[in-house]
């Protein structure tokens, strides 16, 4: 049987030449190899995506918030599409009363709500820049963007307009008027009077337009529709310039995508927008989602709620960061491993055989009906019942994790790559495509995608298994950074978006990515170290949630932090007669040594280098977090501020590993006399004595012992 392929090949490999790094040939989704989908009709803007869907389905359910009657949480209740035109326009008129033209920029700081997609619509039907906030950013960040994208006006969530006061009187040389998604006290309009900013609650905004009519202006496809900020992981945020067309172009590529794998998207389905709106992922999935005329409920905010939003609103589709999906998976297992021998026994017998099937080649629907009947069924309906297709994306989903809700949820889990320059979805993995467990898929119909040699790291796209930095080209791609073309230049390069990642082609045609460019750094000893890669290998460890691995130029050896499975912890605490809560075993050194052996074990088993292995680390009950800016709003690492965080930590593992070298260097110059000297058995002994007693007579004797043996080596 001949192996599936899901890419063509369009354009030859060239050479590396004049110092430039060799390429590996270009190729995209074979759903596109006589041509990329054609533009759909009248869809020119993200406004015509709209526009569109009120004129062939104005009575459809649009947005969708939960009730609060005494103070509980209903039903979803429902705007159509033509009501929430309605309030679209009356926006957009009250936008531009404020003396805001087409072509200025609008901000909107807050979480997912009807008013949050009312004024992206507005801004959208009036030309404006619609500058997203993050909800996740300090006011740092909301300040220099306001200043930087030059906002005139900002929609935001009521509780957020503390946030946004804080970057006064700084801000207030661009901003001049504030809209509150609720109600206004009388402190914040006096606080606001002060700075000289008008401040409005959304009820009394509307009305600002009532006694007008503003014409809607042309829109081009060239168009730039929004600023959108990258949070990044060093530096300032870069402001991402967006046009109409690369988003109508990924809106007909996805169509022809999921059109291809008979997964298509119609006016039925319902989509929980919980992911930032603010982020290009949960933006392009929603404007999806309108161009169908399909239904989008807002959760509560609440992430400990989202289980109870899912059962409520009954999504098919379900987009999630790994974040999310981890802590599902790990609530499965939880309940899995509590419901007795019985049940789990025959969770496991199903698990294996409907998996195996699957691996077979069978559609998941088919691969086992009776298990998904007796066993499954009720996993599904934890999800709403309904969940067709759950799509992960920001970051890397452990494929464990992949494989396992790929059969126990009864729907397509598919992992998918893209960056904000992209217009996100770049990459993504198919239904009933087991090979593609660990994977981001093939590319989407509407871009073309090839390698670039990195030589210092290694990587040849020209090899048996290419391997390089993904660079990507078609309509897609981002106009440019808002204010710097230095930065444009650098990774846009004769039409090509430079990355940053590097992957690997599978023989089907999908992406792996296997590191980042930047992430490199080189050991004492002159080896380099490619960290993304090992935190890949290391992260397939099921024992840890999360894992950081550090070196640096004046270290031998690398050292870790970790993030623990509290659950997986405790089983091999119990199991193994260690006592203490999970914070106590994060520090019990025979968990530690646990953890390392399992790390050792995953590396020799992915054939790692003996200086990719990690000597040391250290259990951090509490898991990376935004809070302590440890991560991105897209949950990367931002790795200057964990090694600030975990200075201390870094450095207590590294002197613990130089005194352990000491030691073993004392013992092979003579491990009797040291032994006869010192009083001990081992070095481990040695290790602990000096490190309880610093400074005490054992230290001083061994320092004595080496200096008197470095003495007798003279010649």
């Amino acid at each position: 049987m001949a192996s599936k392929k899901f890419i063509v090949e369009v354009e030859p490999a060239i050479e590396a030449k004049d110092g430039k790094p060799s390429m590996g040939p270009v190729y995209r989704s074979v759903f596109a190899k006589d041509g990329f989908p054609p533009p759909i009709d009248g869809l020119d803007s993200c406004w015509d995506v709209f526009r569109l869907s009120v004129e062939k389905y104005p009575n459809n359910r649009m947005l969708g918030t939960r009730e609060f009657v005494d103070g509980k949480h209903g039903k979803y209740v429902w705007l159509t599409y033509k009501q929430v035109y309605d309030k679209v326009i009356r926006v957009g008129n009250a936008i531009r009363a404020c003396g805001v033209e087409p072509g200025g920029r609008c901000g909107i700081y807050g979480a997912n709500c009807a008013e949050w997609v009312m004024s992206m619509e507005a801004c959208n039907a009036h030309g404006l820049y619609c500058v997203p906030l993050y909800d996740t950013l300090g006011h740092g960040a909301v300040e220099f963007i306001i200043c930087h994208a030059e906002v005139t006006l900002a929609f935001v969530e009521a509780k957020k307009i503390p946030e946004v006061l804080k970057t006064f009187p700084k801000a207030g040389e661009y901003l001049k008027t504030i809209v509150s998604f609720g109600k206004v006290t009388p402190e914040q309009k006096e606080q606001c009077e002060g700075f000289g900013v008008a401040i409005h609650s959304w009820e009394e905004f509307l009305s600002l337009g009532d006694d007008k009519q503003f014409e809607l202006p042309l829109k081009k496809k060239s168009d730039i529709c929004t600023i959108m900020y990258t949070s990044g992981t060093t530096g300032d945020p870069k402001g991402v310039l967006i046009s109409n067309n690369s988003i109508v172009t990924l809106i007909a590529g996805v169509h022809r995508l999921l059109g291809s794998v008979d997964a298509s998207l119609d006016s039925n389905d319902v989509y929980l927008s919980f992911l930032p709106l603010a982020h290009i992922f949960d933006r392009v999935i929603e404007e999806c989602f309108i161009n169908h005329g399909a239904s989008i409920g807002f959760w509560r905010g609440d992430v400990k709620l989202l289980i109870e939003d899912i059962g409520e609103l009954k999504p098919t589709i379900f987009c999630a960061v790994p974040r999310v999906l981890d802590r599902i998976y790990s609530g499965l297992q939880q309940k899995i491993s509590s419901g007795g021998f019985l049940k789990s026994k025959l969770f496991s017998l199903a698990y294996a055989y409907k998996l195996r099937n699957m691996k077979g080649g069978k559609k998941h629907p088919e691969a086992s009906p009776l298990s998904d009947k007796i066993v499954f069924s009720k996993i599904k309906q934890g999800l709403g019942g309904n969940v067709r297709i759950i799509l992960s994306g920001a970051a890397p989903l452990a494929p464990h994790v992949e494989a396992f809700l790929k059969v126990v949820t009864c729907s397509h889990v598919l992992q998918g790559y893209g960056l904000t320059e992209t217009c996100a979805g770049s990459f993504v993995s198919l239904p009933n495509e087991m090979e593609m467990v660990g994977t981001v898929g093939p590319p989407v119909p509407n871009l073309d995608a090839r390698l670039e040699s990195v030589p210092e790291m290694n990587y040849d796209a020209l090899s048996s298994k290419p391997q390089g930095e993904i660079c990507i080209r078609g309509d897609v791609l981002f106009a440019g950074y808002y204010k710097r073309e230095d930065l444009t230049a650098e990774v846009l390069v004769d039409g090509w978006f430079h990355t940053g990642d590097i992957g690997e082609w599978q023989p089907d045609g999908s992406m792996k990515i296997i590191d980042r460019k930047k992430n490199i750094f080189k050991l004492s000893q002159g080896e380099y170290v490619a960290v993304e890669n090992l935190e890949n290998v290391f992260g397939l460890v099921s024992d840890l949630d999360s894992i950081w691995i550090y070196g640096n130029s004046f270290e031998s050896c690398l050292v870790a932090v970790a993030n623990p499975n509290k659950q997986a912890i405790e089983h091999y605490a119990e199991t193994h007669n260690i006592s203490g809560d999970f914070e106590a075993l994060c520090e019990n050194p025979k968990i530690k040594e646990y953890v390392l052996g399992e790390l050792t074990k995953v590396g020799k088993e992915n054939k790692l280098k003996g200086f990719e292995f990690v000597k040391a680390i250290h259990l951090d009950p509490v898991p990376f977090d935004m809070e302590r800016d440890l991560l991105t709003p897209t949950f990367k690492k931002k790795r200057p501020q964990l090694l600030k965080y975990y200075q201390s930590v870094i450095d207590n593992m590294y002197q613990k590993i130089n005194n352990r070298h000491f030691v073993e260097h004392l013992m092979c110059v003579s491990k009797q006399a040291f032994r006869r000297a010192v009083g001990i058995k081992n070095t481990e002994s040695a290790i602990g004595i000096t490190e309880k007693k610093k400074g005490s007579r054992v230290e001083q004797k061994a320092s004595w012992i080496g200096g008197s043996f470095t003495k007798k080596r003279k010649p």
